[in-house]
């Protein structure tokens, strides 16, 4: 399994077919093809050797798709960088991946002088947006310039392709290592089932540097279909495009979902053509499911389940579930493992469970990642006995439905976005009024969850709750930070280890709720 592979057949059987759209840009299969060559000439014109990563800072556009695959066509490693991130974040990840180039759209040039200083490796930046690039930036079609389209490397399907980061629990970010094979093999384990199809029609608007619309991106060109992009989701922006492009499939994370649905006027929206919806990233609550089948009532709802280090995706609920008649319904599962994965829930000695126990969901298949960068020692733990330990808890029933209860991470998931508390904490920590501090996930109406801190301050402090949050928005991303906060006097709960009983700071904020994700 080549990614290349992937253009050349769609070059062959669907040339003068339409491979992306953006703003006024159109491209058809032939003219992609050819641009991610000469993409793949120009990088190599810039000194890259085989293996070396090329990371992107960027809003959605049709630059972007064409790195997906224009960067593996040269033999190099595409490094997504999540837009939200606070700039000492962005150097981590750089300086970690030891990125070579980095291509940067309109709306991050600005922060390349503030930064370039302390980035190890970056040789090149390359300017995705239109016009003249800024001082010391190459152009994104000055690179494709007078060059000609060669012929993709010999690769191997196990060549490392993509290298996605994510949080650490230790604080440390870490990149998963996604080869060639398991990102197709991901696609093609669900993208004939969920309506990716020659005539399909996908649109971009989850960002293009998470993994949930990175599967699509490949979703859709293991179809020969076609890609409309919008730099990102905005209600009506989404909306519109659906009705003027005549978008048949899409993915959106619940808070997406949950925005449309309710946004002022959305009756009004022709919204008729979208066969096909995926979901995921996130618990999706029961109303806004029946909110979108009563909103889009022509269109076939999945709901997927998975995360980054399986490429993503381990279990799909499928339509014939998306039903209000109760003896048909699993609304509240993430449903069944897909073809090519197998799932079991175990304990924590690893010993699978009966059904209905709750335990952590470990997975196995082709779509596993190669495994963390450059940490060996998270690597074997997280890949144990040839199973991928996914640090979320669940129970599966008796035919095999997948019910996601808890997490065995210390994770909070806000608008599909993964935020880890010790990351937060360390944050908080670096505040010198913090004697004490919790960060846990609390259930919120918009976002799912919110990030909530539980401070303790040292004796004579007197730092207040917008004091907190704008500390932690010079540390991390803004997506990271506290919503909340709250002050105590006496000291934090403690289990016999020392450590923080978080489960006693959740309990009365979920008390009520079935499970203890929202």
């Amino acid at each position: 399994m080549k990614i290349s592979s992937t253009i050349r057949r769609n070059m062959q059987i669907n040339g003068n077919g339409t491979a992306t759209v953006f703003q006024d840009r159109r491209h058809n299969w032939l003219q992609f093809g050819e641009r991610i060559a000469r993409q793949a000439a120009g990088l190599a014109n810039l000194g890259l050797q085989r293996g070396d990563r090329v990371a992107v800072l960027s809003l959605n556009n049709d630059r972007y798709m064409e790195s997906y695959f224009g960067v593996p066509w040269g033999g190099y490693v595409l490094v997504p960088i999540n837009t939200r991130l606070a700039p000492p974040e962005i150097v981590f990840w750089l300086n970690d991946a030891g990125a070579k180039v980095l291509m940067v759209d309109e709306s991050f040039a600005a922060m390349l002088p503030k930064i370039q200083d302390q980035l190890e490796t970056v040789k090149h930046v390359v300017y995705l947006g239109d016009g003249s690039p800024p001082q010391g930036m190459l152009s994104f079609e000055g690179l494709l310039d007078g060059v000609s389209a060669g012929p993709a490397v010999e690769s191997q399907s196990e060549d490392l392709a993509m290298l996605y980061y994510t949080g650490g629990t230790t604080g440390r970010s870490k990149g998963v290592m996604l080869s060639q094979h398991n990102v197709l093999y991901n696609a093609l384990q669900f993208a004939p089932k969920v309506g990716y199809r020659s005539h399909s029609v996908y649109l971009h608007a989850a960002p293009m540097f998470h993994i949930a619309d990175g599967t699509c991106t490949y979703a859709i060109a293991t179809s020969a279909g076609s890609s409309v992009i919008i730099p990102g989701f905005e209600p009506e922006l989404a909306l519109r495009a659906i009705q003027e492009h005549k978008i048949t499939i899409t993915l959106w994370v619940p808070t997406m979902v949950n925005m449309a649905v309710h946004f002022p006027g959305v009756e009004a929206f022709d919204l008729s053509s979208l066969a096909d919806m995926m979901y995921g990233a996130s618990p999706m609550p029961e109303a806004v499911v029946r909110r979108a089948m009563e909103v889009m009532p022509h269109t076939r709802f999945h709901h997927a389940y998975g995360q980054t280090e399986s490429a993503p995706i381990l279990t799909m609920l499928e339509p014939d579930r998306h039903v209000l008649d109760p003896g048909l319904s699993k609304l509240g599962s993430c449903g069944q493992a897909i073809m090519g994965v197998e799932l079991r829930i175990v304990d924590e000695d690893d010993m699978e469970v009966p059904a209905g126990t709750v335990g952590e969901i470990c997975a196995r298949g082709d779509n596993v990642m190669l495994g963390y960068w450059q940490q060996p020692e998270l690597t074997a733990q997280a890949l144990r006995d040839g199973w991928l330990h996914t640090g979320d808890g669940a129970r599966m029933d008796e035919d095999g439905f997948v019910y996601i209860v808890d997490r065995v991470k210390d994770m909070i998931i806000s608008g599909g976005e993964n935020v880890y508390s010790a990351e937060v904490e360390d944050a908080i920590y670096q505040h010198a009024a913090v004697a004490e501090c919790a960060v846990i996930g609390i259930p919120d109406e918009k976002w799912g969850e919110q990030v909530h801190a539980i401070i303790r301050r040292h004796d004579g402090q007197d730092a207040d709750e917008q004091a907190i949050i704008d500390h932690c928005h010079a540390l991390i991303a803004a997506f990271k930070c506290p919503r909340s906060v709250e002050f105590r006097t006496d000291p934090l709960p403690l289990s016999g280890a020392g450590k923080i009983l978080k489960t006693s700071l959740r309990e009365p904020y979920w008390a009520g709720q079935d499970k203890a994700v929202h």
